[in-house]
């Protein structure tokens, strides 16, 4: 069996390290914890708590956030073969 997709709207934010502008669901690792994006980044690991567990995000990964409020990482080229931009 095939199916397809079905045509929804997702939140999403290309993580880029050169800018500091806050990004949902981004989180970075400090001593003590964690801070949301915006914050001290003194080991410099970017992650996305997702419903599957902790996942590594890499510069030009997209961080999405899915229908249910949950947020999840995406590289670059999976992110262009699935979404593109409502018209």
């Amino acid at each position: 069996m095939k199916f397809r997709k079905r045509p929804i709207v997702v939140e999403a934010n290309q993580y880029d390290p050169a800018y500091s502008y806050p990004i949902d669901g981004l989180c970075f690792c400090v001593e003590g914890g964690t801070t949301w994006a915006g914050g001290p980044t003194l080991c410099g690991c970017p992650h996305v708590h997702t419903l599957e567990g902790i996942l590594h995000v890499s510069p030009g990964d997209w961080i999405i956030k899915g229908v249910n409020g949950e947020f999840y990482p995406c590289k670059p080229d999976i992110f262009a073969k699935t979404y593109e931009e409502p018209k």
